[in-house]
Order: structure tokens, then C-alpha cells, then sequence
């Protein structure tokens, strides 16, 4: 059985704990754990299970969080999981938005700092739960005031393609998510609907979002956290065409291999293709590659990746790379041939299609300015050679 969970901070201070069992794990493991960080760098943290003298010790990192949850039996790690009860009332999470937890773990500051020096308090938590967890909305801050109300909304999407190299398109498909940002005073209603909705697979929902209007009319009506927030994500699969095509060309004999790769716009968005990089790992029987573009910039880093930055493809030419690569000794022909991987970023288009139709505010005290931007770039790109 799982005894304890601790979250612990980039510097190894314990940030939260969570007794679960009447045998009380005492601080120390986390002080035994971090020493361990210490004296064999980063490679620990990509180890998932600890044995030390006393627990079984499960670490997950992220964004600089530790969550190191303690056992002294074997026991399937994602029963950790399992016992986040701290976070969960009847099934919902309660807890996970940032300006509660805000309000229940102050973020460090230096004023923090200096009373945690003059007072030895060093606990950030506060003593009392926010007055919204007790609520209807318990991810929204009671009687929250703005002087100027407004919401803004994103549609940030992730092209995954997979092109073989005869350049047929094998799979193409779009993660999507719709970012909210929103200042609005008291407690908002919104409604927001999109033009085809039909498009969307895999939908997902912040807990904010009433299940009933989906299901019956693919409407998104939700009371919204203050600031930040993932209202869905979804996807949108099997895509006819990418906006970009690279087109890599290898040949090789007596020892030497020729390489070129073609870029250009393959379908245009009817905005700007910016940011556009195209990447590929020297194969180990490379012993050097001599590699030159006559748009943009070519390196090749110690790892032996090769990086093209492109940037925006000019209206005069279409970007192109051309070199040789050296074939080790002894090998006539090259047998290991490398997969592309493509970035790009294009503003104010949606390439899924998806399409906002409208946005509805009620319970405002006063007219909101309502914005509404696009953003799609590159995910798992790859072309194969």
C-alpha cells in the first residue's frame, strides 16, 4: 500500500506532503532522496522507481515538480494515481486550477522569503480551504473583480504527418486545443459554438464545460476559471494535404553519397508560413558531410544532426540543400537512410478547419471585448528518404 506522496520543489524542498496510511513517513526519505539527485545528476530523474534503504520510492518530474510517492511493498506505480485523494471530490478534480491552488500554495516570493527568515514559518500553505471549493464553480475565485473585462480564445493546433519517400501522405491528421484567457468579473456564462463542429474527434473538457449541450447540439457552454485555462482539446484525422512539401533526394557510390532536399508550399494557407526547419540525424556510417543552402542557414551540430534553418520561403526560389556525404571506409553504398523531421508555424489559420462561429457572454456587468486568434504548427513531422 501507498504510505505517503511528497511534491517537491527544483531544489528539492518538500512543497506538499500527503500521509495516507497511519505509518508516517518522515522527511528524511525526500532529504536521502535528493543527496541521491546530487551525486548522480539527471540520469536518476529518468528512472522511475527507487529502492532506498527503507521504501520503494516512485518519482515522476514535471515542469520542475517532483511528485515522489513512498511504499514499503511491491506495488504497481500508477496506484499513486489512484490516491491523489487530496485533489478529488466524487470523481471531479477540484484543486488542479491555478488560481485556487494560487490561493491555497502562495507562489515564493521575496517578501515570502523575508518573513519565512524573521518569523522560521517556512510553510507557504495556507490554513484555511478558498472560499471556492465550496461552491458551485470550485475552479473559479469568488466575487472576482476586473476594471476591464475581456476573453480572448485561441485555436492552437499540431499538424502529425508521416510522408514516405516516394511522397505518398501515409498519416496526417491535427491535435488541437482551444485556449481561453479570461478576465471577467462576478461569475460569466458563456456559450461558445463553432461553424462544423462535426469535424471533431476525441473531444475533451475541462470540467468547466456542461456535458449536456455537446452531446445534444455540439455547443460549449462553461462558467470559466479566471485567466489561463485548456477549455478542449481534440483531433481532427486523416487530412488530405500538408501546406508544405520536402522533397529529399539521396544517392551513393564508390564511397560517397549525394544529398538534396527541396522545400516549397505545397498547398498555401493564405497566411504566412514562418519558422520552417528542417532537421535529420547523419547516419553513424557518416564520417562527414560537406552541406550548403541557397536560402537560410545549414549546421551541423555535434550530435551529428544536421539543421537547415529556413525561416519564410522567399517568392523567387524555392529553398534547396544540396551536398556530399563520406561514406566510411570500406563502405561502398549507403544502407541506413534518415527520416526528416519538419517544423513550421503558421499565424491566424486553423488547418483543421475548425471554425469559430460565435461566442456568448451573459451575467456581465458591463460589454466584454471578445478576441479570437489561430495558431498551427508543425508536430511529429517526418518524411522519410
Amino acid at each position: 500500500m501507498l504510505q505517503c506522496i511528497f511534491l517537491l520543489s527544483d531544489s528539492g524542498e518538500v512543497m506538499l506532503e500527503k500521509q495516507l496510511t497511519g505509518h508516517r513517513v518522515d522527511r528524511s526519505i525526500c532529504a536521502w532522496f535528493w543527496d541521491q539527485i546530487i551525486s548522480q545528476g539527471d540520469s536518476l530523474k529518468l528512472v522511475p522507481v527507487i529502492a532506498s534503504p527503507t521504501h520503494y520510492l516512485f518519482q515522476v518530474v514535471r515542469e520542475g515538480i517532483t511528485f515522489l510517492a513512498c511504499t514499503q511493498v511491491e506495488m504497481p506505480p500508477l496506484m499513486a494515481i489512484e490516491l491523489l485523494d487530496e485533489m478529488i471530490d466524487n470523481g471531479f478534480p477540484l484543486t488542479t486550477e491555478p488560481n485556487i491552488l494560487r490561493e491555497m500554495i502562495a507562489p515564493p516570493n521575496i517578501v515570502s522569503k523575508v518573513l519565512s527568515v524573521v518569523t522560521g514559518n517556512v510553510s507557504n500553505v495556507s490554513n484555511t480551504l478558498p472560499g471556492a471549493t465550496a461552491s458551485c464553480v470550485p475552479w473559479r475565485k469568488t466575487d472576482l473583480k476586473h476594471t476591464s473585462n475581456e476573453v480572448y480564445v485561441d485555436l492552437v493546433e499540431e499538424m502529425d504527418a508521416i510522408i514516405n519517400r516516394d511522397g505518398t501522405l501515409v498519416k496526417c491528421e491535427i491535435y488541437g486545443e482551444v485556449q481561453v484567457n479570461s478576465h471577467l468579473s462576478g461569475l460569466p456564462d458563456l456559450t461558445l459554438s463553432f461553424a462544423n463542429p462535426s469535424i471533431l474527434n476525441d473531444a475533451r473538457f475541462h470540467p468547466c464545460v456542461r456535458l449536456r449541450p455537446w452531446e445534444a447540439n455540439q455547443i460549449l457552454s462553461f462558467v470559466p476559471p479566471d485567466g489561463e485555462f485548456k477549455l478542449m482539446s481534440y483531433r481532427v484525422k486523416k487530412l488530405k494535404s500538408t501546406p508544405i512539401y520536402v522533397k529529399p533526394q539521396l544517392s551513393s557510390d564508390s564511397g560517397t553519397c549525394r544529398i538534396s532536399v527541396l522545400v516549397g508550399i505545397r498547398n498555401d494557407p493564405g497566411k504566412s508560413i514562418d519558422s520552417i526547419t528542417v532537421q535529420f540525424q547523419l547516419p553513424p556510417c557518416i564520417l562527414s558531410a560537406d552541406l550548403s543552402a541557397n536560402h537560410g542557414t545549414v549546421n551541423i551540430l555535434a550530435d551529428k544532426t544536421c539543421s537547415w534553418s529556413i525561416g519564410r520561403i522567399p517568392k523567387d526560389k524555392a529553398p534547396s540543400m544540396a551536398g556530399t556525404m563520406t561514406l566510411e571506409t570500406g563502405l561502398e553504398r549507403l544502407n541506413v537512410f534518415p527520416t526528416f523531421q519538419v517544423s513550421f508555424r503558421i499565424m491566424g489559420v486553423a488547418l483543421s478547419g475548425l471554425q469559430i462561429d460565435k461566442l456568448d457572454l451573459k451575467n456581465l456587468p458591463s460589454r466584454p471585448y471578445k478576441g479570437f486568434r489561430a495558431l498551427t504548427r508543425a508536430g511529429e513531422f517526418e518524411v522519410r528518404s
